[in-house]
């Protein structure tokens, strides 16, 4: 295990040489520091699966020395899954097919299986190997690349959560994605885009102006631009963007109005056509009164809404990517889109950065069919289920329901016993079940249609609904 102790460590043109690897002209996207999930949905009591660049890693607790533990997602003996093991009572990670346990560097330490003389632990074959990992802003990051290069590869960081943090507001939001990183990073850097698809829910036709971008500087680390006007026509002041290389990106935009808000996104390349979604987004208001009420949001709440937003685009794209595949893919992307305005710049400075550097991701392989609409809608598995706050609503949702229908049904009978044991049952009593019962029937539907938010997103976006 690996552990990063620069605490200072920021993403800034000059000391992001060494990420992508020492290459100038070449950028290998192992030698990257890349979020995997907030510790907050990590259960310390379980090993967690997840995808980093086609690699299965598993996650877990290791409470002896208090920290989160990275492998590779199999047992050296017979390449079983550890992600389907548990942590035993010596706090290893235990492999659920002879029972292997491993510290939290990787080293064997019980083969139930062999002789009390043997040695096979000792044996370097035993071992897992592990990844570097570090906790930075909420956020459990692993080193994909050679160990050795950790250390000395800056973790692209939100610089302003390090400063004056008590000053700040931040919403997280997250969600496992059907296209790719680079897909994803062409789609959030582009804000012209934003009151056509996401008319009705973060955005409005109507302010709908020129985009003039351009950018300042530009490297392998990445690129800076500024958009001089800045949205909704001017009335939030300038907007910055910096793109940091190869998966993250945010919007840095101050106005007299509203304060500061970023939108920070990180892209986690999951596979090919695959990638988790990091959204960030820090305010530090004018007022403290929307700090007041964003505080009181529960974060399950937010993340619905935020599930829908993340919807308005996601079929689209989902086809889109595909469709750039069919015409060469981004090596080909001047041909196979056309660019006439300013406002596509950051787009076609970001296919210049992969082509400059031989950025592409899964360069040799072929995106899968096309997904249907409503597999692309499922929310439950890219979402709820790895989310704690939505996982522990869904729950409590779901018992409330039963609780509901329960007391309905009780209050229904109460009603026909009372009609049966009266010939004129108290007329209070009669006004005040009767009225119970229907309040009962729609709560459970309301609960219902709440319940299925968590699992499946709309089938027409905001901006297609009649009269939008």
């Amino acid at each position: 295990m690996v552990t990063i102790n620069n605490n200072k460590t920021t993403i800034t043109p000059e000391k992001t040489s060494i990420i992508g690897g020492s290459d100038p002209d070449y950028f290998d996207w192992q030698e990257v520091w890349y979020p995997v999930h907030y510790v907050e949905d990590l259960d310390k009591t379980r090993p967690t699966a997840f995808t980093l660049l086609e690699k299965n890693i598993v996650i877990w607790w290791e409470e002896k020395n208090n920290q989160w533990s990275v492998f590779e997602d199999q047992c050296p003996h017979r390449l079983a899954p550890l992600s389907e093991g548990r942590i035993n009572e010596s706090g290893c990670l235990e492999c659920p097919y002879h029972g292997w346990a491993f510290s939290g560097q990787g080293n064997c330490e019980i083969i139930p299986q062999q002789h009390p003389t043997g040695k096979a632990e000792k044996s370097l074959r035993a071992s897992v190997k592990t990844l570097p990992t570090q906790v930075r802003q909420g956020l459990l990051f692993v080193y994909a690349g050679k160990p050795e290069n950790a250390e000395i590869t800056p973790i692209p960081l939100v610089d302003v959560l390090e400063e004056d943090s008590d000053e700040w507001v931040c919403l997280n939001t997250f969600r496992d994605l059907p296209y790719d990183a680079l897909t994803l990073m062409e789609n959030v850097l582009d804000s012209s885009h934003i009151p056509y698809t996401h008319h009705k829910s973060v955005g409005n036709r109507a302010n709908v102006s020129p985009v003039e971008l351009e950018v300042i500087e530009s490297g392998k680390w990445g690129f800076k631009g500024v958009w001089e006007e800045g949205p909704r026509k001017g009335t939030l002041g300038r907007q910055e963007t910096n793109f940091v290389a190869p998966a993250m990106m945010y919007h840095d935009l101050t106005s007299k109005q509203f304060g500061r808000t970023l939108t920070v996104v990180y892209a986690t390349p999951i596979g090919k056509g695959k990638c988790r979604l990091f959204a960030r987004f820090p305010f530090k208001f004018s007022s403290k009164i929307p700090k007041f009420f964003i505080k009181l949001t529960p974060r399950w709440y937010s993340h619905i809404g935020q599930n829908g937003v993340l919807e308005d685009d996601q079929i689209f794209l989902h086809h889109q990517e595909r469709y750039l595949e069919q015409k060469g893919g981004s090596s080909k992307f001047a041909k196979a889109f056309y660019l006439p305005t300013k406002a596509d710049l950051f787009v076609f400075q970001l296919h210049i950065w992969i082509s400059q550097y031989q950025a592409q991701l899964f360069p040799e392989q072929s995106l899968s069919p096309a997904l249907s609409s409503e597999t692309l809608l499922d929310r439950y598995h890219s979402h709820t289920k790895h989310c704690s706050s939505c996982r522990t609503a869904l729950k409590n949702l779901q018992r409330l329901k039963i609780g509901v229908a329960i007391a309905t049904s009780i209050i229904w009978s109460a009603i026909v016993s009372l009609l049966l044991i009266f010939d004129h049952p108290p007329i209070w009593s009669m006004i005040l079940l009767t009225i119970t019962v229907p309040l009962g029937v729609i709560s459970w539907f309301a609960l219902g249609g709440l319940e299925k938010r968590f699992y499946q997103g709309r089938e027409i976006p905001p901006r297609n609904l009649p009269n939008s």
